[in-house]
């Protein structure tokens, strides 16, 4: 365990904004991790905990408290069979696409798809990380937590964490730490159905059909190059969040209405994207609908803030971006695509010290 102060939060955050933390403890073991964040609850301080910082913009005050930095490692199979698939645990703080690249090369198949995404493998069931037609509440067996209300260790199982379309149990609250993340994965040399028509064109192959591990992981990996979103430190259009915004989900009236909007900006010949969602719903494109509301790529250039070069759906630090001038630009995208489509943005990263 390790104790810093005054450490800016900048430093640890893929947008590369926010002010120092009072105090940072950095924890290595999971017995170190439920320590601090007990130690931090007896003396009622504010508690912020630190996995990836790949979805979090804190602002340019700095946090006020404890941050913990959760640097935990450690990936263990509990069980590989052909029957039961291979059972693999997973600490919090293991960066998340050392995951994936190891399930790749161990031929584990279910969360290839999700190559490339930066951040920590203990924030992916948080908002249920998914990409490319897989999201890990797919293939998550359990979550183990620190409940800080009860003062224990708890096992959760995949259905007891209420996941949802970029959404859980454990978001929107800070009552759960995560430990670890089991993993139930499917032995095998072939990825699961691809199904990004984008991806299957890559690939030369049909929506649904298989490939090998190695292949589908490449294929991700170059797409979201294109856009932006693999790391990278000498690019811009990577110094972001990823993702700003949810793609949002609408009711069969809300679509309706959206439709209406789109037809009286558009044209009549222009349609929104839509794709079928559990419980009746529909979601659409929020990166159409920032396009189609006049922010284009590269909106806001030469910055300080500005939305990526490569994909819409991106607000970059362009260097030396403060958090509130990466909240303006947000807030101007979100307020904007509402004043002409009637459709409100949310946005995916957390926000600490201030908001959207």
């Amino acid at each position: 365990m390790r104790l810093l102060h005054d450490e800016p939060i900048a430093a640890h955050t893929t947008m590369r904004v926010g002010g120092p933390a009072a105090r940072m403890v950095v924890v290595e073991t999971p017995d170190e991790l439920v320590d601090a964040v007990r130690e931090v609850d007896d003396a009622d301080e504010p508690l912020l905990v630190l996995g990836g910082g790949s979805n979090l913009v804190v602002a340019d005050a700095g946090f006020a408290g404890t941050v913990v930095k959760v640097e935990t490692r450690g990936l263990v199979v509990d069980s590989l069979d052909q029957c039961g698939g291979a059972n693999v645990t997973v600490a919090a703080g293991e960066p998340w696409d050392d995951v994936v690249a190891r399930a790749v090369d161990e031929g584990w198949s279910g969360i290839e798809a999700l190559s490339g995404i930066p951040g920590s493998c203990g924030a992916t069931p948080v908002q249920n990380v998914g990409a490319y037609g897989q999201e890990v509440a797919q293939t998550i067996a359990r979550v183990r937590v620190w409940d800080r209300l009860e003062g224990r260790v708890r096992t959760m199982m995949s259905l007891d964490c209420r996941f949802s379309y970029r959404h859980s149990l454990f978001k929107g609250t800070d009552r759960y730490v995560v430990i670890d993340v089991m993993f139930q994965l499917i032995p095998g040399t072939l990825s699961q159905p691809v199904r990004y028509a984008d991806l299957a064109t890559q690939l030369g192959v049909a929506v649904g059909d298989r490939v090998p591990l190695a292949e589908a992981r490449e294929a991700v990996l170059a797409q979201r190059r294109r856009r932006g979103m693999v790391l990278d430190a000498g690019d811009h259009d990577t110094w972001s969040c990823g993702s700003f915004f949810t793609n949002p989900l609408l009711s069969p009236a809300q679509l309706e209405a959206l439709e209406e909007r789109v037809h009286e900006h558009l044209g009549a010949d222009v349609s929104p994207p839509r794709y079928p969602d559990a419980g009746g719903q529909v979601k659409t494109s929020a990166a159409w609908l920032i396009e189609r509301a006049g922010f284009t790529k590269g909106f806001g250039m030469p910055g300080p803030a500005a939305l990526s070069t490569k994909h819409t759906l991106a607000v970059t630090n362009r260097g030396g971006a403060t958090a509130s001038e990466i909240a303006d630009l947000g807030r101007t995208v979100r307020d904007g695509v509402h004043d002409v489509f009637g459709v409100t943005l949310v946005n995916e990263p957390v926000f600490v010290g201030h908001s959207l």
